[in-house]
C-alpha cells in the first residue's frame, strides 16, 4: 500500500525520522493524500442524508439571505481555487510544448485532489441550498466538516510556510491558491458561527431562537446568552421567556406517550387476564358522585379492611396490569435515549484518553532527552480532548434533562387525561391529595432519575474499562482493588433495602400529613377557627411530621454510611493496589507514571461508583413510583356503554329496566327503573332522603355502575349539579363556560337567572375574579351561576339537580317563571328537575315519585293525587305547611341531599357567606340607604337591566376595579436571594451543628491533601539507587501513612455527613413547625384571598425541598468548594507561575457565576409560582368532573392543563438550558486550567519532578468537573433555599389576635348569655368600606333571637364579629360584662357554640371529630349522643366511639353529620348558641330532631338564628332584621308583620300571613 502511495505521490509516503527532530514535519505523501481524503470523506459519507429533503417535492424553500448569499460565493470562490489548480496542473504538464516526458510530468496527486475538491465544492454549494428547506438553515456536518478540513490543512501549511521563509517560494501559484483556499474555509467556519434567519422564520425565532440558532450556536448554547444578559440587567418574569419548541410541548409529548401508553397498556390487562383468568371484578369502591351514601355506611367495615390491604400491597397485589410503564417511556422516548447514548460512550471513550496522555506528559518530564514540541503536542492533544469530552458531555446532559422534563410532562398529562375519565373505585382509593403527590412528588422522582439513568451501562463500562487500563500500569496487584470493589456490592445491596422500606414508609406519612392539610385548609373556617380546634390538629399534624422525620433522618443515616463506603471505595482500592504491587515483589517500585495514571484512573473510577448507589436509590424511588402510577393509570374508567345515544322518536330519555350502583356487586342504587321522557318535557323527580334521585340523575350522565338494562340519552345535556361547581374564573367565565360570548343571549340569561342586581354589587361586574370554589359568592348566587352556565350552553336535555334549594323563595320563584317553568326560557327543552319544593310540582308536565330507588308512582300532578299513593300522603302530611309556606324547603323532601354530594366544598361555611360576596373583596358600591326595601323584587330586576346596561355587556373596564381581583398574583421575591435566609437556615439547623460539619469537612480536605502530598513524596522513591535494597522498614511506613491518611478522610467525611444529617432533620422540623403553627394563626381573609393550592404547595413541594434537597445541596457545595481550593493549592505548590494564571481564570469563573445565579435564581423562583396553578386547576377539575363530564368538555379542560404545564415548562426548559450555557463555558475555563497546567510542566520540566507534575496536572483533570459542580451546587443552593424565602414568607403573615391572652375571663363565663352591641362596625380588611355600620342592640339572657335580611344583609359578617373571625372597625361587642375585644380568641370561642349549616367532618376515629381534645368522659359522651338522637346508630357499629370516619366525613349521611354538629354543641353546652342556617340542608326528620333537642336542652341558653327561611324563626322572642349592613328593625314576629317593613315584605313573599305558621 505505502509503495502504490508513493507512485501515486511520486514521494515517500512515510517517513519516521523527520518527527524525531526539534522542528518535525510530515512528508508531503501524507500530507496530500491522508490529511486530503480525511476530511472529504467525512463530507461524502454524510453528504446523502443531508440531500434528503431534495427527494421530498412538496417542500417549500424559504427565501434567499445575505449569510446565505455569502455562503455560496465563498464556495463558488473555492471552486474556482479547485478548477484554477487543475487548469495549472494540466498547463504545466500539456500546454506549450515540448511537453515534458510522461515520467517527468505531475504525479496523479496533483490531478486527483483538484478534482475531488471541484466535486466536493460542488456538493457542498448543494448542501447549502438543501439546508433552505428547513428553520435552523446551517448544516452540523458541514460545520465539522470546516473544522475538520482547517485542522488537516493545518499540516500542509506549516510545511509551505517553512519551504517560503528561507528564500523564494518554490511552487508560488500552488502555493497561493492553498493560502486562498484555507482563507475561504476558514470564513465560510466564520459565517456559519451566525445564525442564517429567513425572512418567514423571523416570527419564530423571536418567539425561540433556539429553532433557528446555527450549528456552533446550538452547540455552545451560545443562543441563549441574550437571556442570560436580560436576567442580568433584570429579573426574568414570565413574558420575558422564550416559547417551548414544538416537540418539547405538552401536547406533542403527551399524544406521542397515550399511544404507546395505550397500545402497552392492552398488552398488560391481556397478560393479567392470561396469569389470573377467574381474578375478582376490580374493586370499585366509588364514591365521588352525587350519590346516597347510606349503602357505604352497611359495608364501610368490608371496604375499609379492602382499603387496608390496598395500603398494606396484599389486597391489589393482582389485580392492575404491571410492567407496561418503563416500555411505554422506551417507546415513546427512544430516539432521544439512542442518541444520548452516542454522546455518553464517546465522553466515556475520551474520559480515559487524559490518563494516557498524563502518564506521556509525565515521562516527557521525566526523560531530559525528549524533544520540547512532544511536551507542546501533549499539552494541545489534552487541551483538545477535554474540550471535545466537554461538548458531548454537554450535549449529552441537555438531551437528558429534555428528557426528564419530556417525562414529567407526559406523566402529570396521563394522571390529569386519567382522572377525567377516572371510575368511582379508583377516586375512593386515590384522594385527592394521592393524585395531586403522583403529579408533584412521582413525576418528579421520574425526572430526577432520567437525568442519571444511563450511569446504568456506563457506570459499568467506565469501571471495566479503569480496571483494565490498571490492569496495564499494576498488572495483576489490581486484583486486590477489584476485590474491594466486590465487596461494597453486598454492603449497598443491604443500604439500598433497608432504604427502600423506610422510603416506602415515609411516602405513606407524606401522604397521610398532605391528607390532612388538605382537611385542614378545607375546613379551617368551619371547624377550626370556629371551634378553636386549631392547637388538637397542630398536634395531630406534629405527631405524622414526628414520624416522618424519624424516618427521614433513618434514610440520612443510610445514606451517609452510602457515601462513607463508596468515598472509601477509591482510596482503598488505591491502597489494596499500591501496597499489594509493592510488597509482591521487591523491584516492584511506585514511580510517578504508574501513581498517577493509576490515580487518575482512580479518579475516573470514582465518579461511576459514586452516582452508581445514587442512581440505584433513585432506581429504588422510582420503582415505588412506577408502582403508584401503574396503579392508577391502569385502573378502570368509567363506562362510556352505559348510556347510549340513538336516535328515537318522542323520546328524550329511556330507562329501560336499568339498575345502577355506585360500585360493581354492591347493592343497587337505582333499581328496575323503566322511564320515558319526551322532547319538551319539564319532569319533576320527588322521594325521601336516600330515594335515589340525585343517583338518578348521576345514572343518566353515565357516572354510575350500569347492573342491568339500559339508558338512551338523545341529544345534548346540560347539568346543574346540587351543589354548585365554580371555577377560579371570572364571573363571565364561569357561565360561558368555554362557549363563545353572544351579548343577547348572555343578557337574556343574566337576566332570567336574577343575576343583574348581584353584577350591581360585584366590583368588576361580571369580569369580577371568583375565588376557589366560589369563595366569595354566597350558596344562592353560585346556584344561579350553575343554572345560569347550563341555560347559555343551550343544551337539548336539562338535568338540575335540585338547584332552587340555596336560594330565597321569592328568587326560586323567579328562576321557575323565567327559567324552568312553561314560559321560561327553557319551554322548550327537556328538563327533569329534582326539587323538595311541592309549590312548584302542579306546573310540571310529569312527575317521578322515588322510593328506595325504584319508581313507585309516575304521572300529573292531578293524576297522582286522585291515585292517593305515596305522593298524596306525603302531600296532604305536609301540603298545610307547603300551602302557607311556599319557601318548600321544610317538606318531606327538604333535604338539599348533601349526602349524595361526594366532593363537598368546606369552605361554603354558611349560606350567607354571601356578603363576603363582594363585599369581602372590594370597596362596594355604597348602596344608599334610602333605596326601595324591596331590592330583589321583579320590579328591582328589571330596573337593575334599566340602570345599569353596560355591567354584564362584556365590555373590559378600562382599568381593574379594587377588588375586581380577588386572587392576587401570587409573590415572588426578585434579585439575589438575602444572606439572613442562609443564616436562617444555619439557625434553624442548630450553630453547633453547622460548626462541626464545617470543622470535619475541613478535616476531610486536610486529610486528602496530606493524602495526595504524600503520594507525591513516595513516587520519588523510584530514583532509589537501583544497586541497593529498597528499605522494607521504608515501604511499610510509606502504605502505612498513606492508608492512615486515607481512613481519617473518611472517617471525617462520614462524620461530617452524620452530623449534617441530624441538623438538616433539626431545621426540617423547625421550618415546618413554625409554618404549621402560623398558617393555623393567620385571619380567615388570608384563606379567602390565597388559593389552596398555594398553601398546599408550600407544605408539599417546598417542605420536600427543606427536608431532602437543601441539606443534598449545603453537602455537596462544601464539598466542592474545598475541593477546589485544595486542587488549587496542590497546583501551586507543583508550579508557583500558575498563580498567576488562575486570577484571570478566577475572574472569568467569578464573572460566569455572576451572570448565571441572577438567571438560574429568578428561573427557580418562576418554576415554583407556575406550578401552582396546575395543583389549583387540577384540584378544581377533581371537585367538578360530573359537570366537567356532563358537558363533554374534558379535551378543553385537557388543553388547559396542557397550557399550565407549559407555562411552567418554560421556566424549568430555560432553567435546564441556562445549565448547560454555564457548564460549556465553565468546563472550558476548567480545560484551560489543564492546558496551562500541563503547558507550564513543560516549560519548566527542568526544575521540577515527575512525582510533582503528575500531582499538578491529576488534580487539574479532576478540577473541571468540581469547578462546574461548584457553579450547580451554589445555583442549586441559591434555587432551593427559595424554599425556606417561601416558606418563611407564610410564617411572616400577620397573625390574627393571640388565642389566649393575660386578660382571661372569669370561669364559668359566659353564665348568664347576656350580648350587648354597642354601636357595631366592622370591615373586611383596612382600606375596603364596612360591611356592617353601627349596629346596636342588647339581647338579654336566654333569649332567642332571629337574625334575618335579604342577600349581602350582614348577617354572615354578624357571626363572624360574634367569633372575632372579623375584628372591629368601631364599637365593641359585651358578653356578660366583658369586651369580646380584650380577651384571647380560644377564650371567646370555646365559650360560644355555632351548629353551622355546612356540617365538616375530619378523617380520624368518631370520638375525635366529637372531642379533639380529649375533655370529656365515654359517660358524657354518650349522653351527647343520646340527646342528638345518635346513640342507637353508634352503638350498631362495630367499633362505636373508634369508628373511622372517612375524608370529608363521607360514610355518614348529612343528616348524620348534623347531628353530630349538635352533639358537639351539646358537649359545650355553653350559654350562647349560634345556630347558622344549621336545618337548611337536612330533611324535615332531622330537622325536627334538631329543633326539639335545641328547644328542650338550650332552653335556659341565649340562641341566636339566623336564616333565610323564616319559617324557622317564627318562634323567637325577637327577630332582628338587617339590610346592607344596617339594623332595620328589632321586635317580635308579630310586631314587625304588622309593620310594614323589609320582615313583613320578606315575609309576604315568602307566603307568611301570622307568627303562628311555624315548621312544627
Amino acid at each position: 500500500m505505502p509503495a502504490l502511495l508513493e507512485e501515486f505521490c511520486g514521494s515517500i509516503f512515510w517517513n519516521a525520522s523527520l518527527l524525531d527532530t526539534p522542528q518535525p514535519d510530515l512528508p508531503p505523501c501524507f500530507e496530500q493524500t491522508v490529511l486530503v481524503w480525511i476530511p472529504l470523506g467525512f463530507l461524502w459519507l454524510l453528504a446523502p442524508w443531508q440531500l434528503l429533503p431534495l427527494c421530498k417535492p412538496r417542500t417549500k424553500k424559504s427565501s434567499l439571505t445575505k449569510i446565505y448569499l455569502t455562503k455560496q460565493a465563498l464556495t463558488a470562490l473555492l471552486l474556482l481555487t479547485a478548477m484554477a489548480e487543475l487548469a495549472f496542473t494540466l498547463a504545466e504538464d500539456f500546454g506549450q510544448p515540448p511537453h515534458p516526458a510522461p515520467a517527468s510530468r505531475n504525479p496523479a496527486v496533483q490531478y486527483s485532489n483538484p478534482a475531488l475538491y471541484t466535486a466536493s465544492w460542488f456538493l457542498v454549494l448543494l448542501l447549502h441550498d438543501t439546508q433552505r428547506f428547513h428553520r435552523r438553515r446551517d448544516s452540523g456536518p458541514l460545520v465539522l466538516f470546516w473544522i475538520l478540513s482547517l485542522l488537516c490543512s493545518v499540516f500542509p501549511l506549516q510545511t509551505l510556510i517553512r519551504k517560503a521563509l528561507p528564500g523564494p517560494v518554490p511552487d508560488l501559484p500552488r502555493f497561493s491558491l492553498f493560502l486562498i483556499s484555507y482563507g475561504l474555509q476558514l470564513l465560510l467556519l466564520l459565517t456559519s458561527a451566525f445564525s442564517d434567519v429567513a425572512p418567514e422564520a423571523e416570527g419564530v425565532a423571536k418567539k425561540n431562537p433556539e429553532v433557528t440558532a446555527s450549528f456552533l450556536s446550538t452547540l455552545t448554547f451560545g443562543w441563549y446568552s441574550r437571556m442570560v444578559l436580560r436576567a442580568y440587567r433584570k429579573p426574568l418574569e414570565m413574558e420575558d421567556l422564550w416559547d417551548l419548541r414544538e416537540d418539547v410541548k405538552t401536547q406533542q409529548v403527551f399524544s406521542r406517550f397515550d399511544r404507546n401508553m395505550r397500545a402497552e397498556l392492552r398488552k398488560a390487562r391481556r397478560a393479567l387476564e392470561r396469569s389470573s383468568p377467574r381474578a375478582a371484578p376490580e374493586l370499585r369502591n366509588g364514591l365521588g358522585r352525587p350519590c346516597s351514601k347510606d349503602f357505604l355506611v352497611l359495608e364501610e367495615k368490608r371496604s375499609r379492611r379492602k382499603r387496608e390491604e390496598a395500603e398494606d400491597g396484599r389486597g391489589h397485589g393482582r389485580d392492575h396490569p404491571k410492567a407496561w410503564l418503563a416500555k411505554t417511556l422506551l417507546r415513546t422516548f427512544a430516539g432521544n435515549l439512542l442518541k444520548s447514548v452516542a454522546f455518553k460512550l464517546v465522553h466515556d471513550l475520551l474520559v480515559f484518553a487524559s490518563p494516557q496522555l498524563l502518564k506521556l506528559l509525565i515521562s516527557f518530564v521525566a526523560d531530559g532527552s525528549a524533544h520540547a514540541w512532544q511536551g507542546y503536542a501533549y499539552a494541545l492533544l489534552l487541551l483538545v480532548t477535554v474540550l471535545v469530552q466537554s461538548l458531548c458531555l454537554q450535549q449529552y446532559f441537555q438531551l437528558c434533562f429534555l428528557l426528564g422534563l419530556s417525562v414529567r410532562t407526559a406523566l402529570m398529562a396521563a394522571v390529569y387525561k386519567k382522572a377525567l375519565s377516572v371510575c368511582n373505585a379508583t377516586r375512593k382509593q386515590h384522594t385527592q391529595g394521592e393524585t395531586v403527590n403522583l403529579m408533584a412528588a412521582d413525576a418528579q422522582r421520574f425526572m430526577d432519575l432520567t437525568n442519571f439513568l444511563h450511569q446504568l451501562w456506563s457506570a459499568p463500562l467506565q469501571i471495566a474499562l479503569a480496571t483494565l487500563f490498571l490492569w496495564w500500569e499494576l498488572g495483576p496487584s489490581v486484583l486486590a482493588g477489584i476485590g474491594v470493589m466486590v465487596l461494597v456490592i453486598p454492603i449497598n445491596a443491604v443500604l439500598v433495602t433497608k432504604a427502600r422500606g423506610i422510603q416506602m414508609k415515609n411516602m405513606k406519612n407524606k401522604d397521610e400529613r398532605m391528607k390532612i392539610m388538605n382537611e385542614i385548609l378545607s375546613g379551617i373556617k368551619v371547624n377550626l377557627k370556629l371551634f378553636a380546634w386549631e392547637p388538637s390538629f397542630e398536634q395531630r399534624v406534629g405527631e405524622i411530621r414526628a414520624r416522618e422525620l424519624r424516618s427521614l433522618l433513618h434514610f440520612s443515616y443510610l445514606q451517609a454510611m452510602s457515601i462513607f463506603v463508596f468515598s472509601c471505595a477509591p482510596f482503598l482500592v488505591s491502597v489494596a493496589s499500591f501496597a499489594v504491587y509493592v510488597l509482591v515483589d521487591e523491584n516492584n517500585v511506585l514511580d510517578a507514571q504508574k501513581a498517577f495514571t493509576s490515580i487518575s484512573l482512580f479518579n475516573v473510577l470514582r465518579f461511576p461508583m459514586a452516582m452508581l448507589p445514587m442512581v440505584i436509590s433513585s432506581l429504588v424511588q422510582v420503582s415505588v413510583s412506577t408502582e403508584r402510577l401503574e396503579r392508577y393509570l391502569g385502573s378502570g374508567d368509567l363506562d362510556p356503554s352505559a348510556i347510549r345515544h340513538e336516535p328515537q322518536d318522542g323520546c328524550a330519555v329511556q330507562f329501560s329496566e336499568a339498575s345502577f350502583a355506585w360500585e360493581q356487586g354492591a347493592e343497587p342504587a337505582i333499581r328496575g327503573v323503566s322511564l320515558d321522557v319526551a322532547p319538551g318535557r319539564l319532569v319533576a323527580v320527588v322521594g325521601a332522603v336516600g330515594s335515589g334521585k340525585s343517583s338518578l340523575v348521576s345514572a343518566m350522565l353515565g357516572e354510575m355502575e350500569r347492573l342491568t338494562g339500559h339508558v338512551n340519552v338523545q341529544g345534548s345535556v346540560a347539568y346543574v349539579p346540587q351543589q354548585a361547581w365554580i371555577q377560579n374564573a371570572t364571573l363571565r367565565d364561569n357561565i360561558l363556560f368555554g362557549s363563545a360570548l353572544d351579548e343577547a343571549r348572555y343578557r337574556r340569561v343574566l337576566e332570567a337567572c336574577a343575576l343583574l342586581p348581584d353584577l350591581e354589587l360585584l366590583p368588576g361586574g361580571d369580569l369580577t375574579e371568583i375565588g376557589e370554589k366560589g369563595i366569595n359568592l354566597s350558596g344562592g348566587q353560585k346556584q344561579r351561576v350553575s343554572l345560569a352556565r347550563a341555560v347559555y350552553s343551550q343544551a337539548e336535555i336539562y338535568l338540575l339537580d335540585d338547584p332552587l334549594s340555596a336560594v330565597d323563595a321569592h328568587v326560586g320563584r323567579l328562576l321557575f317563571d323565567g327559567v324552568l317553568g312553561p314560559e321560561g326560557l327553557l319551554r322548550d327543552k327537556t328538563r327533569i328537575l329534582v326539587t323538595h319544593s311541592v309549590s312548584f310540582l302542579p306546573r310540571t308536565d310529569e312527575i317521578v315519585v322515588l322510593v328506595a330507588g325504584a319508581v313507585s308512582e309516575q304521572g300529573s300532578y292531578g293524576t297522582l293525587l286522585a291515585n292517593g299513593g305515596t305522593f298524596a300522603q306525603l302531600l296532604s302530611t305536609y301540603g298545610s305547611q307547603e300551602g302557607s309556606a311556599p319557601e318548600g324547603e321544610a317538606t318531606a323532601w327538604a333535604a338539599e341531599e348533601l349526602d349524595e354530594v361526594p366532593e363537598a366544598s368546606p369552605e361554603e361555611v354558611t349560606s350567607d357567606i354571601v356578603t363576603m360576596t363582594l363585599r369581602r373583596e372590594a370597596s362596594l358600591q355604597k348602596r344608599g340607604f334610602s333605596r326601595s326595601l324591596s331590592t330583589c323584587s321583579t320590579k328591582s330586576l328589571r330596573e337593575a337591566q334599566q340602570a345599569g346596561p353596560e355591567r354584564p355587556s362584556g365590555r373590559q373596564p378600562a382599568k381593574e376595579v379594587a377588588g375586581q381581583r380577588l386572587i392576587e398574583k401570587e409573590a415572588m421575591e426578585m434579585g439575589k436571594v438575602k444572606f439572613s435566609l442562609y443564616l436562617r437556615y444555619l439557625r434553624a439547623i442548630g450553630w453547633g451543628f453547622s460548626v462541626s460539619v464545617f470543622i470535619a469537612y475541613v478535616a476531610q480536605y486536610a486529610a486528602f491533601m496530606g493524602y495526595s502530598l504524600w503520594l507525591s513524596d513516595w513516587t520519588e522513591d523510584a530514583l532509589w539507587d537501583r544497586n541497593q535494597s529498597y528499605p522494607a522498614a521504608q515501604r511499610d511506613m510509606r502504605i502505612g501513612v498513606f492508608g492512615a491518611l486515607g481512613l481519617a478522610q473518611a472517617a471525617f467525611l462520614l462524620a461530617g455527613a452524620l452530623l449534617a444529617a441530624r441538623g438538616a432533620v433539626r431545621a426540617s422540623r423547625t421550618l415546618h413547625q413554625e409554618l404549621l403553627s402560623n398558617i393555623l394563626r393567620v385571619p380567615m381573609s388570608f384563606f379567602d384571598t390565597t388559593p389552596t393550592g398555594r398553601i398546599v404547595n408550600r407544605f408539599a413541594k417546598d417542605i420536600f425541598t427543606v427536608d431532602e434537597t437543601i441539606p443534598m445541596s449545603f453537602r455537596s457545595w462544601l464539598a466542592c468548594f474545598l475541593g477546589i481550593i485544595s486542587t488549587l493549592l496542590m497546583i501551586c505548590l507543583a508550579t508557583p507561575y500558575f498563580a498567576v494564571v488562575v486570577i484571570p481564570l478566577a475572574g472569568a469563573y467569578f464573572f460566569l457565576l455572576h451572570f448565571y445565579v441572577a438567571t438560574s435564581r429568578q428561573l427557580r423562583r418562576l418554576d415554583s409560582i407556575t406550578r401552582s396553578p396546575i395543583y389549583s386547576h387540577f384540584s378544581e377539575t377533581v371537585s367538578g368532573l360530573s359537570v366537567i363530564r356532563a358537558y363533554g368538555h374534558q379535551e378543553r379542560f385537557l388543553q388547559h392543563n396542557h397550557g399550565a404545564v407549559d407555562t411552567n415548562q418554560k421556566s424549568v426548559y430555560s432553567w435546564i438550558v441556562s445549565n448547560r450555557w454555564l457548564a460549556v463555558r465553565l468546563e472550558f475555563i476548567g480545560n484551560l486550567v489543564v492546558f496551562f497546567a500541563a503547558l507550564l510542566a513543560v516549560m519548566t520540566r527542568d526544575s521540577l519532578g515527575s512525582g510533582i507534575v503528575g500531582l499538578s496536572i491529576s488534580s487539574a483533570l479532576n478540577v473541571t468537573q468540581t469547578l462546574n459542580w461548584l457553579v450547580r451546587m451554589t445555583s442549586e443552593l441559591e434555587t432551593n433555599i427559595v424554599a425556606v424565602e417561601r416558606v418563611q414568607e407564610y410564617v411572616e403573615v400577620q397573625n390574627e389576635a393571640p388565642w389566649v391572652t393575660e386578660q382571661r375571663p372569669p370561669p364559668g363565663w359566659p353564665s348568664r348569655g347576656e350580648i350587648q352591641i354597642t354601636d357595631y362596625q366592622a370591615r373586611y380588611r383596612p382600606g375596603l368600606d364596612l360591611v356592617l355600620h353601627g349596629l346596636t342592640c342588647a339581647i338579654a339572657s336566654t333569649e332567642k333571637v332571629g337574625v334575618v335580611g335579604r342577600t349581602g344583609a350582614g348577617k354572615s359578617s354578624l357571626t363572624s364579629c360574634l367569633f372575632r373571625l372579623l375584628e372591629a372597625a368601631g364599637g365593641k361587642i359585651v358578653i356578660d360584662g366583658v369586651d369580646i375585644a380584650t380577651i384571647g380568641l380560644h377564650d371567646l370561642r370555646r365559650s360560644l357554640t355555632i351548629i353551622p349549616q355546612d356540617p365538616v367532618l375530619f378523617s380520624g376515629p368518631l370520638r375525635m371529630n366529637l372531642d379533639p381534645f380529649g375533655q370529656y368522659s365515654d359517660e358524657e359522651l354518650w349522653k351527647a349522643l343520646e340527646l342528638a338522637h345518635l346513640q342507637a346508630y353508634v352503638l350498631d357499629l362495630p367499633e362505636r366511639l373508634c369508628y373511622p370516619v372517612s375524608e370529608g366525613g363521607e360514610n355518614l349521611s348529612v343528616g348524620q353529620r348534623q347531628l353530630l354538629c349538635l352533639a358537639r354543641a351539646l358537649l359545650r353546652k355553653s350559654k350562647i348558641l349560634i345556630l347558622d342556617e344549621a336545618t337548611a340542608a337536612v330533611d324535615l326528620e332531622t330537622d325536627t330532631l334538631i329543633q326539639t333537642t335545641i328547644r328542650h336542652e338550650f332552653a335556659n341558653c341565649t340562641v341566636l338564628t339566623i336564616a333565610h327561611r323564616l319559617h324557622t324563626i317564627l318562634d323567637s322572642d325577637r327577630v332582628l332584621v338587617l339590610h346592607a349592613g344596617h339594623m332595620v328593625e328589632l321586635g317580635s314576629p308579630e310586631q314587625l308583620l304588622q309593620q310594614q317593613g323589609l320582615f313583613s315584605a320578606m315575609a309576604k313573599d315568602a307566603g307568611i300571613a301570622s307568627a303562628q305558621t311555624t315548621v312544627l
